[in-house]
């Protein structure tokens, strides 16, 4: 039994990623799945890809074959397949398995549906965010070219009644990351107000660029304007140098003897 305990400890560290020893025998790994025929393209000769998967696998305790096969890039960002996360979250052992419930008339606006479970330790029921029909429409997901909304709505109702009980009640199962069928309903990853600073330093900079290489129109209104007195626009002349004025020379009394009279 220690024997055993022991070797499975080895097998862990040797297949962390923390660990120079881990990370080789990752990498090797990582290798040899990335030359698979079966794999899906976005891992296929991309061991890079696979080494993120299987560190992916030992966060999530799944088959990294399974990870691989139900995660999507949807405009640049990876994402999970909803069945595959509402397997996760029934897997867990923590919940019941998650049900459904619909309320509303059906194919109307108020159509809608809530998924819920039983949170297995204390009993008490968890339940979701209720997604209709006029949601979709309001956000968007609906009206869609080729939307799942128009020609599953029940499904695409219990996906996402799924997703929004997974995410507030078990987020760690989604790891941050959203659902596939999420990401192509809403175009992409929603722009957060500093969540890159080199963007949103960038797209400041742009800004004040242009402001500064923009023309200024200057509005001259009639309170503005001022009248200047012509007076103060015609040139002072140069004041003129006076000429110096010469003292006459004063005559010079030749002395005479004084025997002279």
């Amino acid at each position: 039994m220690v024997t055993n305990e022991v070797a499975k400890n080895n097998e862990n560290y040797e297949l962390s990623m923390f660990n120079a020893r881990g990370l080789e025998s990752l990498m090797k790994l990582s290798s040899q799945l990335a030359a698979s025929d079966i794999i899906p393209d976005t891992f296929k000769k991309k061991p890079a890809n696979v080494l993120i998967a299987l560190n992916m696998a030992q966060r999530m305790n799944a088959d990294p074959f399974a990870i691989m096969q139900n995660m999507y890039i949807v405009y640049g960002n990876p994402s999970f397949s909803s069945k595959f996360l509402i397997s996760c979250f029934n897997s867990c052992g923590r919940f019941t398995s998650i049900k459904y419930q619909f309320t509303g008339t059906e194919g109307a606006d108020d159509w809608g549906c809530t998924a819920y479970a039983t949170e297995k330790a204390t009993g008490d029921r968890v339940v979701g965010t209720t997604v209709t029909i006029g949601m979709a429409k309001k956000e968007g997901w609906y009206n869609k070219n080729g939307s799942k909304w128009q020609t599953m709505p029940q499904l695409m109702l219990q996906y996402r009644a799924a997703a929004f009980l997974i995410r507030t009640t078990a987020p760690e199962i989604m790891m941050g990351m959203e659902a596939a069928d999420e990401l192509e309903d809403i175009g992409g990853r929603p722009k957060y107000v500093g969540n890159n600073f080199d963007d949103d330093q960038a797209e400041m900079n742009a800004e004040v660029t242009k402001e500064l290489e923009a023309p200024k129109m200057v509005d001259f209104t009639d309170d503005a304007k001022t009248e200047v007195p012509q007076k103060a626009l015609q040139p002072e002349p140069a004041p003129v140098a006076k000429p110096v004025e010469k003292e006459a020379p004063q005559a010079v009394k030749k002395a005479q003897p004084s025997w002279v009279k």
